[in-house]
C-alpha cells in the first residue's frame, strides 16, 4: 500500500512527538519532512538521525525542498500567529493542513465527535489540548439532552507547557470556549487552563461541568452511558484517556443563580465529569497528556484523510 507523505512544521515537543508517532504507529502515513527554524533543535537532530529530510528555514525551506510536490498533508505545530502566516504561504500549493495551534482558521475538529464532517477541509483546526479532552464529554451530554452551559478546567503540569503553549493562553481560552459551543453543542461555553507547578509533575486532569434541565432519572442514566461510550471512542486513539471517577449528576443548589435553557426551561441539574489523560511517552514524559492528546488526535485526522484519498483513487 502506498503511504501518504506528510510534513511537520515545528520541531519542538509537539512536532517531534508527532513525528515519532507517525514513524512508529502509522501504516498509512510516511514522513516527508521535518521543518523548523532553529538548526540546533533536538527535533531536527532527531529527525535527521531517523533519516527524515529536514530544513531549518521554515516554510520557505519546505517549499524549496526536493519532494515537496509529493507531500499531501502538512501538520503545523508552531503557534497561532505563526500558523496564520504559514497557511497564507502554503495556500497556493493545494496541501491539506492540520493545525495543532489555536489559530482556528479552519473548522474545529475533534475526531470522536465530528471528523467525518470535515475530512475534506483544506485546513482543519485541532482546537486545543483541553478541547480535545473535554469537548467529547460535552458532546456526549448534548446528544442526550440540551446543555445550557458547559465549563471546562484543564490542569496540566508546568513542565509540559512549553513556549508555544504559554504564548497561546489567550487563544486557548477563546478557541476552546467557542468549540465547546460549536462542536460540543452547549449553548454557552467557558474554558480555563491551570499550569500546575507541582513536583513531581502531575498527569493532565480535566473537569467538565455542564448544566442541564432534565430531572428524569432515565435521562441521567442515558447521559452516563453516552459519556462512557464517548470515553471508549476517544481512548481508541488516546489510550491514556479515562474517567477518573464515576459521573456525578446532582441537583443545582437553590442558592446558585437561575439558568434557563432555550424556551425558558429552568436548569435543574449539574453534570460533573472528571478525567485523566496519561501520555504514551513516545517522546514526551507520560505526565504530558496535554501534548499527547493533541498529537494522537492529529494523527487520527491525517490517517482518516489518507484513507479517504486512497478510496477516491481506487474508485477512479
Amino acid at each position: 500500500m502506498t503511504k501518504t507523505k506528510v510534513a511537520i512544521i515545528g520541531s519542538g515537543n509537539i512536532g517531534t512527538d508527532l513525528m515519532i508517532k507517525i514513524l512508529r504507529l502509522s501504516t498509512t502515513l510516511t514522513m516527508g519532512a521535518m521543518v523548523g527554524i532553529d538548526p540546533a533543535s533536538d527535533g531536527l537532530a532527531r529527525a535527521a538521525r531517523l533519516k527524515v529530510a529536514t530544513t531549518h528555514e521554515g516554510v520557505d525551506g519546505l517549499i524549496a525542498m526536493d519532494g515537496f510536490d509529493d507531500i499531501e498533508i502538512i501538520f503545523d505545530a508552531t503557534s497561532a500567529k505563526a500558523h496564520q502566516a504559514n497557511a497564507r504561504r502554503l495556500a497556493p500549493y493545494g496541501k491539506q493542513l492540520i493545525d495543532l495551534t489555536p489559530a482556528a482558521i479552519g473548522p474545529y475538529v475533534v475526531p470522536a465527535v465530528n471528523l467525518g464532517e470535515h475530512v475534506g477541509a483544506d485546513n482543519v483546526n485541532m482546537v486545543t489540548c483541553g478541547g480535545q479532552a473535554t469537548i467529547p464529554i460535552v458532546a456526549a451530554i448534548s446528544r442526550v439532552t440540551s446543555v445550557s452551559y458547559a465549563e471546562i478546567v484543564a490542569s496540566i503540569a508546568s513542565r509540559s507547557a512549553g513556549p508555544g503553549t504559554r504564548a497561546n493562553i489567550d487563544e486557548f481560552t477563546e478557541t476552546t470556549s467557542h468549540a465547546i459551543e460549536a462542536v460540543g453543542g452547549a449553548a454557552r461555553g467557558k474554558a480555563i487552563i491551570i499550569l500546575n507547578p507541582a513536583e513531581p509533575p502531575l498527569i493532565m486532569r480535566d473537569t467538565v461541568l455542564a448544566l442541564i434541565g432534565d430531572p428524569e432519572p432515565a435521562t441521567h442514566d442515558a447521559i452516563r452511558t453516552s459519556i462512557e461510550q464517548m470515553v471508549a471512542d476517544v481512548s481508541s486513539y488516546v489510550p491514556g484517556y479515562r474517567l477518573k471517577q464515576a459521573v456525578q449528576i446532582n441537583p443545582v443548589p437553590a442558592d446558585q443563580p437561575v439558568h434557563t435553557l432555550a424556551g425558558g426551561t429552568p436548569v435543574t441539574h449539574q453534570v460533573s465529569v472528571f478525567l485523566e489523560v496519561e501520555g504514551a511517552a513516545h517522546y514526551l514524559p507520560a505526565y504530558a497528556g496535554n501534548l499527547d492528546i493533541m498529537t494522537s488526535a492529529a494523527l487520527r485526522v491525517a490517517e482518516k484523510i489518507a484513507a479517504r484519498t486512497a478510496e477516491r483513487e481506487t474508485v477512479a
